[in-house]
């Protein structure tokens, strides 16, 4: 088949109705494992073959290094999709981590993509020995050394955080992986070294001699949403010289299913964000967070719906109501125009997510809010530039 016919052609209307339509029980799981693979590309025309037939969607990642993969497939063939990753020994008894919560909506389309790793970590892999990993702890033993007063620390990115995490966490303030393992160890130089003035940028990124440790060198206990990115993070700090690394194995997601299997407290706290079409599944009651628009107790997260934002945002219900799935005034106006205008107005423009997913200052939110409704109240529109793609301006509410 030509490779060019291996991939979705519909657009994401189209690919939700079809899956209205289906009409059958899907399971969302996940699964990553570093190894050699040869012949990518060729591989990856042959899985998209047949997990497309197997009903699989999803988004992957392969790469000379391995495969990560989060995918949504009938529940009626996962024994099939089992079968057809063992008859492969690159794959063969993978773990699976199966989603907390299901919808069965999580993904739209199978997407596989080659890259030169799995995870973006913007890393250089032949500075450090990638395979010297922390120890792997169940959950069970992740909470005792919690209890015994291990240092967590959370290694996803900010926004990522804003909706659960570990009680007591080290949560970093960086939106990309490189950004947030570079302040981990800017943030243990400090603590151990008792230099309160240390920072990630004072950090050599490949040192020819790690640094000596003081006796205090604490427990590190490292967690991220599937365990991958602690598979890096936690042979970058044994790097820098700190031996006492774990991991959480299979990260929050499987913590999750080990609770309801042992009866252990969950010491999570909140919901797991996920990078599917569900965005979150939730873990315990407990809500860490507040409404980037008017700071009352909520968790819960979405994008702007204005095309060229699609920041991410914590949005309760009735600001999602009052500005129409948008983070402010000015996105809510051009998103209730017609679609035709619209496009218009977006030839050209960048979309502000490709730079920064997530809003990250939300008084400043609450702050541009004010000042856009005063401006909205005082000249009708915001958008005075849109006088030259229509003569009528659908009024914001």
């Amino acid at each position: 088949m030509d490779p060019h016919q291996l991939r979705n052609l519909y657009g994401p209307d189209v690919l939700r109705a079809r899956l209205e339509r289906e009409g059958v029980e899907r399971t969302t799981l996940s699964f990553y494992r570093y190894v050699r693979l040869a012949e990518v590309e060729v591989l990856r025309h042959v899985l998209y073959q047949e997990w497309e037939k197997l009903g699989v969607l999803g988004r992957i990642y392969i790469s000379q290094e391995g495969i990560n993969a989060q995918v949504s497939l009938p529940t009626a063939d996962l024994a099939a999709f089992r079968a057809n990753l063992d008859d492969r020994e690159a794959f063969r008894d993978v773990p699976w981590k199966i989603a907390v919560e299901d919808d069965g909506k999580s993904f739209l389309k199978l997407t596989i993509k080659v890259r030169k790793k799995i995870v973006a970590d913007g890393l250089a892999d032949d500075a450090f020995d990638v395979t010297n990993v922390g120890t792997h702890l169940d959950a069970a033993t992740f909470n005792r050394k919690m209890e015994e007063g291990a240092l967590v620390i959370d290694m996803r990115n900010n926004y990522e955080c804003l909706i659960g995490h570990f009680e007591g966490a080290y949560l970093p303030k960086a939106d990309t992986f490189r950004g947030a393992i570079e302040e981990v160890v800017g943030m243990l130089i400090a603590r151990v070294q008792g230099c309160e003035g240390a920072r990630a940028t004072d950090v050599n990124l490949q040192p020819s001699h790690p640094p000596t440790l003081a006796l205090s060198e604490p427990e590190i206990l490292l967690y991220c949403t599937g365990g991958i990115r602690c598979e890096k993070a936690s042979a970058y700090l044994k790097h820098h010289g700190y031996n006492k690394v774990n991991q959480l194995h299979g990260g929050i997601i499987d913590y999750a299913r080990q609770l309801k299997a042992e009866g252990l407290k969950s010491k999570y706290l909140g919901q797991n964000f996920v990078f599917d079409e569900r965005l979150a599944e939730r873990i315990t009651d407990d809500v860490v967070s507040t409404c980037m628009q008017c700071d009352a107790p909520c968790d819960r997260i979405g994008n702007c719906h204005e095309a060229t934002c699609n920041m991410l945002l914590v949005q309760c219900e009735a600001c999602a109501q009052k500005y129409a799935d948008c983070c402010s005034p000015s996105c809510r106006e051009i998103h209730q125009l017609p679609m035709e205008t619209q496009r218009a107005w977006r030839k050209g423009r960048s979309t502000r997510s490709t730079r920064t997913k997530a809003i990250n200052d939300p008084e400043g939110l609450r702050r541009r809010i004010r000042e856009e409704e005063e401006l909205l109240a005082l000249n009708g529109t915001l958008h005075p530039e849109l006088s030259k793609f229509t003569s009528k301006i659908i009024p914001s509410s």
